[in-house]
């Protein structure tokens, strides 16, 4: 906190007996200073001898009264009197001073700073170990003000520090704290805590004096005047000026001083009018906040937001009047954050765990204007300020950034279809709202949380036994919670079921009251309203099966699918079946600190013990053999297992997931033993029959929200104990309806709950890749169990089949089905291998038509899989690879990899059965050659390499595709292929029909193609004159790129054809003369191609590509000394370019120079 050095002005004025009428009448009595007296819990005394009276009532006269009011009351106050008083007005527990010193009690938690998470750089930890270290001094009690000094030991590279401290208090309150160490925190110092903490723990060390204004009445004016002269020459520097102002003010007969009866004394303790609570900064508060939410999240700042809730829940617990005084301020400087009105304008959303702080302030409001002991003016105080937050156009909605179309909630939904798009938005505020009109003068509300035994044959009121609708307690005689119940149709339609159902107080607002309960301190109370709410849940559960059954064929045979809850539980704002659950569990398991006050709604908290501390008389609401744990998981699964709407807005979805989850984890940690194996089958039957109630039901809506997560813990906690429950209940939650095709336009006709109150929604659900994942996980869980058990496993892949619809998640199973059957301790599960498969090849059915990228992927992994299924697999596969491959895979991968050596020792074939399965593989690699020539035709003729008859086949396909549908690179790749493998002339063959192809451009001398056409032309060479003077037409065909042309020339004139050829064919052995054909034409067409380059490069040439462009007429100049005349037209070439080309004089220049 931010302490002063400055003292802080008195808070009411003292003045002389006598001095005026309106003054205080002779309330002042003499007597010597001294210590504390007496035999006082907390005094020097040891003794074990009772508490005197007077020290009884003074203890409860200092807890209760601010001193102005005792003084008014009574003409005279002897002098122990008031030192008794004083003395117990100080704080007596060390637990508040913790809660303002450390972020909770105990001080487990870093500071604000987060500099240190050293729990002993605390506050606390600190002021405990500097009094006991012994740095306490000067410790002095005046009045209602103490004050010390507090010295700080040196460090390494700190100097020794003594800080001045006083504490001013009120009524066991510390009202006003200064420390001259100048620390600005939300929280006291450490020398503050260190003070006080020395009068708690050392009451009899302090010197104990009455406050300063009854030490002067006592003085005569001698003896005034030398007291004032004193302190002034004592402290002249700094007082001086100060004391010469007063005294000229005094002096003055119209000062304003002298209209004022009496004079201020900072050590005469609290007037009638000041409000008794703990000091609070809140300059500071405000500042921490501003500057937590400035971070954005970073170095911590959303725990630190955090930790700051939790203190104001903890002072909510302690009745802290300050707990609504922080979130106040708190809240005004989230609705200040100046990301809200940026976020708004940009149409962006906030981040998640921000988004979680304002869902927590929402709720911490909702606690505090349930307060059941909260005054209607206060309340009306805190109404204003939430609508005036509410009413900003920035602050957030409920659901994040989409508006919430539900009506108010705050109650059950009303009968009818409201008009939407009149409604506001709902927003983190709107619910604290409505509950201020919430109140707890119920009579049957009273009794349920104040009696410990309240049953029906303790109340005299009507109890139905055949439990209507608004019964006030079950069959057993327990209590129920309904709220003002009210009617309406049943959510079937109003058209379809004759009975009527109760619309009661909205579940979550219920448990909102318990959540306000434990977090104002009634532990106690929270507990057996939880228990009432929780009585009703299963009572209300057994009514809805009940409807259910009586009305189930004429709703299975419409094939209706409604559902009852448009907002769920799970997911919800307030938490409702958290908020349940921990109060059940934390009471099981004696982790809920109970406190001895208890609720007296006649308008004070008594705080008598009770016969039995220790014992719950709650305990007897519960049946033989029950427990608060038990409760606690029954109310979980209830709440797990409601079919409630998937809500709007990826926040809202996300929450749903997450809460989900958290609860989850939290029954985890429960150890299940045969009582609460009896619940889940309890539920998990019901589940399976309610209908429309439950997620599991038989009548699911589209849009609810899915049960895999939920489903998967049923499954495993019931499996040991029920397998087939355990199996019904994972393969009822395995559908997924919202990614079913779109129900007919029939339907809306039905008479769907839900489609009346949300018309035309088509469901955007951020969340289906983590639902789909979670999907996946169930399936996966229940292939590991089913392992061994061929029938289990059947159905199990039916229910894959039929409800995952992505063909990654169930490739995902079938990995995991591939690896649970074939893990390295035991011998392969040949069932649950074939299921793996099955699912293999239905992923390759999904993505046949599709791109995905991990396909490869996926087709090597099939034929791995096939290959430990057995050789029927593997040939099943190829005789059907049409539906589960492209031509291509079926060649590449299924085909080559099933001929491989690897395979084929791994299925310990002998010699028929390797050739069968050849015999499939070619017949399949021609297949797809046939259909696929382009990317095949290499595959089908490697494949078909032993087989003559098979490889001329493929050679033939691929000489019918070459004309049309091959291009010059497929064919020039088959064409060097077969000359590896020994066939030159059909390599010829395929490398003319790839020429006839290709077309090179006179620039591009770096095509990929040049080294095809070059190994092609060296290739006719080598085979004699007849094929070189047959390609070399096509090569000045195709071929317009002068360089490649010449280089072609000069190769062909190096040696003689035939030559090199493979086979012994006889030649001349002369070489082949460029004046004759086939030479000549190819010199000619090379000469042409240097010529018409020239021309085309002269047209865009820029300074920077004249040298480069000299090298090029170099390289021309060579080509055309070739032919006989080449000199002479090469001359007539220049002299051309420097008559078209005479304005480029420095590159004609340049021309001149090299070639004259």
């Amino acid at each position: 906190m931010a302490e002063r050095v400055q003292q802080p002005p008195a808070k009411r004025l003292c003045c002389r007996p006598g001095y005026n009428t309106n003054c205080r009448q002779g309330q002042r009595a003499g007597g010597t200073l001294c210590g504390g007296s007496g035999t006082a819990q907390g005094g020097s005394s040891k003794t074990l001898s009772p508490e005197s009276l007077l020290d009884i009532s003074a203890r409860k006269v200092a807890e209760k009264w601010p001193f102005q009011r005792v003084e008014e009351r009574f003409e005279r106050i002897p002098e122990p009197v008031q030192r008794r008083i004083v003395y117990w007005s100080f704080p007596r527990s060390e637990r508040e001073i913790c809660m303002y010193s450390s972020f909770n009690t105990g001080g487990e938690e870093s500071g604000t700073s987060g500099e240190n998470s050293d729990e002993t750089r605390l506050p606390f930890r600190r002021g405990i170990a500097l009094l006991e270290s012994g740095c306490v001094d000067n410790v002095l009690q005046v009045g209602f003000h103490l004050s010390g000094t507090v010295t700080e030991p040196a460090t390494a590279s700190e100097p020794e520090l003594v800080c001045s401290v006083s504490v001013s208090f009120d009524r066991c309150k510390i009202t006003a704290v200064t420390c001259g160490c100048g620390n600005k925190d939300i929280f006291y110092c450490a020398h503050v805590v260190a003070l006080a903490l020395y009068r708690v723990r050392k009451p009899e060390q302090v010197k104990l004096h009455l406050p300063i204004s009854e030490t002067l009445f006592q003085m005569n004016r001698d003896q005034l005047q030398k007291f004032v002269q004193y302190l002034i020459t004592v402290h002249h520097t700094e007082v001086l000026p100060t004391a010469q102002k007063l005294a000229d003010e005094i002096l003055s007969t119209n000062s304003e001083i002298n209209q004022v009866h009496g004079a201020p004394d900072p050590t005469a303790g609290a007037s009638v009018d000041d409000e008794n609570c703990w000091h609070l900064d809140e300059e500071q508060v405000q500042e921490q906040v501003k500057l937590f939410l400035s971070q954005g999240g970073y170095h911590g700042s959303g725990k630190q937001l955090n930790l700051l809730f939790s203190k104001v829940r903890e002072m909510l617990k302690m009745r802290d009047s300050n707990g609504a005084r922080m979130l106040t301020l708190i809240t005004e400087q989230f609705m200040g954050d100046p990301r809200l009105a940026l976020w708004r304008q940009q149409g962006t959303t906030m981040t998640d765990k921000y988004r979680q702080l304002w869902d927590e302030l929402g709720a911490l409001w909702m606690c505090i204007v349930l307060n059941p002991h909260c005054k209607s003016e206060q309340k009306c105080v805190w109404l204003r300020q939430l609508r005036r937050w509410n009413s900003v156009d920035v602050c957030p909605w409920e659901d994040g950034n989409h508006g919430n179309e539900l009506p108010n909630l705050t109650h059950a939904l009303p009968h009818g279809n409201p008009d939407l798009s009149s409604r506001p938005h709902r927003t983190v505020f709107t619910r604290a709202i409505e509950a201020c009109d919430l109140h707890w003068q119920d009579t049957h509300l009273q009794r349920i949380i104040t009696h410990d035994l309240y049953t029906h044959s303790h109340a005299h009121c009507h109890h139905d036994n055949h439990g209507s609708a608004g019964a006030l307690f079950d069959a057993r005689g327990w209590p129920l919670w309904h709220g003002e119940t009210r009617f309406s149709r049943s959510s079937f339609g109003s058209n379809s079921l004759p009975p009527r159902l109760p619309l009661a107080e909205h579940i979550p607002t219920a448990c909102a009251r318990v959540d306000a309960l434990r977090s104002h301190g009634y532990p106690r109370e929270a507990l057996l309203l939880a228990i009432a709410i929780v009585n009703t849940l299963i009572r209300q559960q057994q009514k809805h099966l009940e409807l259910f059954r009586s009305h189930k064929k004429e709703l299975l045979h419409k094939g209706m699918t409604s559902v009852t809850n448009m907002e769920g539980w799970v997911g919800h704002p307030l938490d409702p079946i958290g908020t349940l659950f921990s109060t059940l569990l934390d009471t099981g398991r004696g982790d809920e600190e109970g406190r001895n006050a208890f609720l007296d709604f006649s308008g004070s908290v008594s705080s008598a013990k009770r016969s039995e501390p220790h014992l719950f008389p709650a305990q007897r609401l519960l049946d033989d053999g029950q427990s608060f744990v038990a409760l606690a998981v029954e109310t979980a699964l209830i709440g797990l297992g409601q079919q409630r709407v998937m809500p709007d807005g990826l926040y809202a979805q996300e929450k749903v997931c997450r809460n989900e989850e958290q609860l989850l984890a939290k029954l985890q940690e429960v150890e299940l033993d045969d009582a609460l194996v009896k619940i889940f089958r309890k539920q998990a039957i019901f589940l399976l029959e309610a209908g429309p109630y439950s997620g599991l039901g038989e009548l699911l809506y589209r849009e609810s929200v899915p049960m895999h997560t939920f489903a998967k813990y049923l499954f495993t906690s019931l499996l040991p104990h029920d397998t087939e429950l355990a199996y019904k209940i994972a393969l009822r939650a395995m559908r997924l309806p919202v990614l079913e095709s779109m129900a007919p336009s029939g339907d809306l006709s039905r008479p769907h709950h839900i489609v009346s109150m949300v018309p035309n929604r088509y469901p955007r659900w951020f969340t289906l890749s983590h639902i789909e994942s979670q999907q996946c996980e169930l399936a996966s869980t229940m292939l590991t169990a089913a392992k061994g058990d061929g029938r289990k496993l059947e159905t199990v892949l039916e229910s894959i089949q039929k409800n995952i619809h992505s063909s990654s998640h169930i490739f995902k199973l079938a990995q995991d089905a591939f690896k649970i059957a074939t893990l390295m301790d035991s011998l392969p599960d040949i069932t649950l291998l074939k299921v793996s498969l099955e699912l293999g090849l239905q992923v390759m059915r999904m993505t046949l038509s599709t791109l995905n990228w991990r396909r490869r992927e996926m087709v090597r992994w099939l034929v791995t899989c096939a290959t430990e299924v057995g050789v029927y697999a593997l040939d099943s596969i190829m005789q059907s690879w049409f539906t589960l491959f492209t031509p291509t895979e079926a060649t590449s991968i299924v085909a080559t990899t099933v001929m491989s050596n690897t395979t084929i020792v791994r299925l310990h074939l002998d010699c028929h059965q390797q050739e069968n399965l050849a015999s499939s593989a070619r017949t399949l690699a021609l297949q797809c050659t046939m259909k696929d020539p382009q990317n095949c035709a290499l595959s089908a003729l490697t494949l078909c390499e032993k087989d003559h008859i098979a490889f001329e086949t493929a050679y033939q396909i691929v000489l019918d595709a070459a004309v049309t549908g091959m291009s010059y690179t497929q064919l020039f790749t088959i064409a060097r292929y077969m000359e590896h493998r020994g066939y030159p002339m059909r390599a010829y063959k395929l490398a003319t029909l790839a020429m006839a192809h290709l077309n090179l451009s006179y620039n591009q001398d770096t095509h990929p193609a040049i080294n095809d056409v070059l190994w092609a032309c060296a290739l006719s060479h080598s085979l004699g004159k007849n094929e070189l003077t047959a390609v070399i037409p096509l090569v000045v065909k195709s071929v317009k790129c002068a360089t490649v042309l010449s280089d072609i020339l000069r190769r062909c004139t190096l040696t003689t054809p035939g030559m090199v050829a493979l086979h012994s064919r006889r030649n001349s052995g002369k070489l082949m003369s460029l004046d004759k054909a086939p030479l000549r034409q190819l010199l000619d067409a090379t000469i042409g191609a240097y010529i018409n380059t020239t021309h085309s490069r002269l047209t865009h040439i820029s300074p920077r590509h004249y040298s480069e462009f000299i090298e090029f007429l170099s390289k021309a100049r060579e080509t055309f000394l070739m032919a006989q005349d080449g000199h002479i037209q090469f001359t007539q070439f220049i002299d051309n370019l420097k008559q078209i080309y005479k304005g480029k004089k420095k590159l004609m220049m340049l021309v001149r120079e090299r070639f004259g």
